[in-house]
């Protein structure tokens, strides 16, 4: 009986250690964790998919996450506030972009340094920014250019046609 309760503590210790290992890596690989840095904002006609937790990211990488989505009362426009590491200073001509992590992805804010010698304080912001590309309409546009194209090719085909037949080139 004693082996039998050795075994089941080795696979149970076992166990609690996998266990640990994910939680460790779920917890450093998702918004859970909490990024130290100073705090951002930037203003956004639209901001589709942006919300609390959302990635920031600069060339790809995730360096921060977005505090709050919200509304500026005056403008009107998206007020998103978001965290940067304090290792990482943009400058002042930085621009941040709404983009998408792949076609039905969801969405991230996107930083773009600038070349400017002045760096944001904490509690900037940045002032260049592009709202997301609105994909339905980009869709949406294209059917309709394709549309238009396939009725242009017929009109032609037809017109060409009836060319031929006030020559007497088409036969019957």
């Amino acid at each position: 009986m004693e082996k039998g309760r050795a075994f089941e503590t080795i696979v149970g210790f076992f166990v609690l250690l996998v266990a640990s290992f994910f939680f460790y890596f779920v917890y450093n690989q998702s918004s859970w964790k909490k990024i130290d840095g100073y705090t951002l904002s930037a203003k956004f006609d639209r901001a589709d998919g942006l919300a609390d937790g959302v990635d920031v990211k600069l060339s790809g990488v995730r360096i921060g996450k977005i505090l709050s989505v919200n509304i500026d009362p005056e403008t009107f426009l998206a007020f998103v506030k978001f965290s940067v590491p304090n290792n990482i200073q943009l400058p002042t001509d930085s621009s941040a972009s709404v983009q998408s992590d792949g076609l039905f992805g969801g969405r991230y804010l996107a930083l773009t340094p600038g070349g400017a010698e002045e760096n944001i304080k904490q509690g900037g912001e940045i002032q260049n920014t592009v709202g997301p590309t609105n994909l339905e309409s980009l869709i949406g546009k294209f059917m309709m250019s394709k549309d238009s194209e396939g009725s242009k090719d017929s009109k032609d085909f037809k017109s060409s046609e009836d060319s031929r037949e006030d020559s007497g080139d088409v036969q019957r």
